[in-house]
């Protein structure tokens, strides 16, 4: 209640400054209105009576006077609603700095307070305590002050591998966040009364966060600035940040929390961009739990579902926490993944053994919470946030799946002008200069630039089970990784991929998708002579082949006859004939025995009204693409 009291009157004296500060704008104006008024009434006047007697004169003039005194009028309240902006802005600043201040030493108060009755319940305890039998029952003593900073010595994985480990608790969290509370000490009571360890606890004020949707809160704006206007009134006022009052409820729950400032890869930043004035900047935090300080970033956590048709209708149970989407990758982070995207002004706030430098961050890759979560790393060490072609225009980015993986990740790119959203280059697509191939377990992506320049290489990645991927809905896929790829000169002219279905080039896919497992060509790239046989083994009955050929600069009607196929029991054989030498794009497309696809679907499909004798068409999925380059001396 004394807090309380304290921060009442905190907030009267904000809004007693306010309106301190508008009267006096108000009255400043005022005066200056008066006086610009007299001075132009005076001239008017003098004007008038130097004039002629003439009647059109005088009109004309008033005409002006009038004009000159509504531009006044329009000039003046643009600089006073300009003043009343910047004034605003500043008090704002200051209004945030002080709260943060008040809650800082409420903070260190109410842990004080918390620690001096943990330690009286402990001695009250111990009494009752056999003498032999005190050892190790009393639980590990939570430190009293807060430690110096230092790398965790255990992992988050170490912790706990899977979120599910806090259904319990979320569920608490969750339900809390439907009522509103009168005081802090109600709200922390309802979310930690239950939980067991300091991890619970942080893990239930971090959920009750990400669910609260607190810029969406409606307040009642008919309060004045002397009541007490509900807890959440400093997130309202935009005097309070998340942060401020994640650590506030931690230290109402007995935890050690800080607010670290520093400057974060947050919307609209780009690869390769410098970090230097205050844009960018950020605040986070750090909770000591688990013996040790480690990050939670309450604002990235609360992914709220943006429409409301994506929320899954109600009265679906226990699934229903579906609605609450929130990403647990800022719950715990590790330092040495928090670093990617995370700098803290205080080199020691870095909790790295090997701290770095802004320089280094800021050429660290540009990796989203997704890249940690599906468990990716990249192929090749020292890849920067910028990456040089060679001088034949090319540079490949390479990265590694988990071997659990493999069968469900899809991956799947965009490459556009870095200072423009022009995504083609000369009537073609920018993606037709990009080839992304999957062997084993490592995806790459080969850039050429078909000119000099910058371009931004962005990659995405979904995780879909094959039958999902058949049947399922059109895919969102989400930003894992973005790089800025510089070509600086060109010494040849590079033509872009023959135009084939998008996505992935190489049989894997075929392999993933359909069981169908190359025997004559492993690789995605192809050195052919005039003709070229390819065979698949099916390793489940497959329906209906097809393939197209494609060349920049022919029709691909053109090239139809050049391609067949045939099945042998469960080898399927395509027999390709190139009609001149170059290089080439080859399309695969088959269907599951007995499977009927929508039209409406997301995958590359083609109609093949062949080889059914009632004509009815079946729609056919891309299943891989090969690229071929023929020459006569293969």
């Amino acid at each position: 209640m004394k807090h309380r009291k304290e921060e009442d009157d905190l907030y009267r004296r904000f809004a007693r400054k306010r309106e301190e500060e508008d009267r006096k704008i108000q009255s400043e104006f005022e005066n200056e209105w008066e006086r610009e008024l007299q001075r132009l009434t005076h001239k008017f006047e003098k004007e008038l009576a130097t004039s002629k007697r003439n009647r059109e004169e005088h009109s004309l003039l008033t005409l002006r006077h009038e004009q000159q005194k509504e531009d006044l009028e329009k000039n003046m309240t643009l600089r006073r609603s300009k003043k009343k902006e910047s004034i605003t802005r500043k008090m704002l600043e200051h209004e945030r700095y002080e709260t943060a201040a008040l809650v800082d030493r409420q903070s260190s108060e109410m842990l004080e307070l918390i620690s001096a009755r943990r330690s009286e319940y402990m001695q009250n305890e111990s009494i009752f305590l056999d003498d032999e039998f005190s050892e190790g029952t009393i639980p590990l003593e939570y430190p009293l002050v807060a430690p110096a900073p230092q790398p965790p010595a255990v992992s988050k994985f170490q912790i706990y591998t899977d979120p599910i480990e806090f259904e319990d608790v979320d569920r608490i969290a969750i339900s809390v966040a439907q009522e509103d509370q009168k005081t802090f000490t109600d709200l922390v009571r309802q979310l930690v009364g239950r939980c067991t360890t300091d991890i619970e606890k942080a893990r239930t004020i971090f959920r009750w966060i990400t669910v609260k949707n607190l810029n969406a809160m409606h307040f009642d704006d008919d309060l004045r600035g002397d009541t007490p206007m509900g807890l959440l009134r400093g997130i309202k006022y935009g005097t309070e940040s998340y942060h401020v009052l994640f650590k506030r409820l931690c230290s109402y729950a007995g935890l050690h929390c800080v607010v670290i400032k520093g400057y974060s890869k947050s919307a609209g930043y780009q690869p390769g961009v410098k970090f230097q004035d205050s844009r960018f900047r950020n605040s986070w935090n750090a909770v000591y739990v688990a013996g040790a300080w480690r990050f939670v970033q309450c604002n990235w956590g609360a992914r709220h579902l943006v429409n409301a048709k994506e929320a899954p209708k109600t009265g679906r149970g226990k699934n229903d926490s579906l609605r609450y989407e929130y990403d647990d990758h800022y719950f715990l982070t590790d330092p040495r993944e928090f670093i990617y995207e995370f700098f803290p002004l205080q080199e020691e706030w870095q909790l790295l053994k090997r701290p770095i430098t802004l320089r280094e961050f800021e050429n660290l890759p540009f990796v989203r919470s997704l890249f940690f979560r599906y468990g990716l790393h990249f192929a090749d060490e020292g890849y920067g946030a910028v990456v040089f072609t060679d001088d034949t225009g090319a540079a490949t980015v390479r990265i590694t799946m988990p071997t659990d993986m493999q069968s469900c990740l899809i991956f799947h790119y965009n490459l556009k002008f870095y200072d423009s959203d022009e995504d083609s280059y000369d009537g073609v697509s920018l993606k037709r200069f990009v080839m992304q191939s999957v062997v084993g377990n490592i995806v790459a992506f080969r850039v050429h630039a078909p000119c000099s320049g910058a371009f931004l290489l962005d990659i995405f990645a979904n995780a879909v089970t094959p039958q999902e991927y058949l049947t399922g809905e059109p895919m969102k896929f989400k930003s894992v990784c973005k790089f800025k790829i510089c070509c600086e000169e060109l010494q040849t002219v590079m033509v872009p991929l023959p135009d084939c279905a998008s996505g992935e080039w190489g049989p894997t896919k075929a392999t993933r998708l359909f069981g169908l497992i190359p025997i004559t060509h492993q690789d995605p790239l192809i050195f052919a002579g005039r003709s070229l046989d390819l065979q698949f083994r099916m390793s489940r009955p497959l329906t209906d082949f097809m393939a197209t050929l494609h060349k920049n600069g022919i029709e691909e009607k053109k090239l139809s006859k050049y391609v067949s196929h045939n099945v042998m029991d469960d080898i399927v054989t395509f027999i390709i004939t190139f009609p001149e030498e170059g290089q080439y794009g080859l399309d695969i497309y088959t269907r599951e025995l007995g499977t009927i696809m929508h039209s409406s679907h997301h995958h590359q499909q083609l109609h093949n009204s062949s080889g059914s004798s009632s004509g009815e068409k079946h729609l056919l999925t891309h299943c891989c693409k090969y690229l071929i380059n023929s020459s006569k001396r293969n």
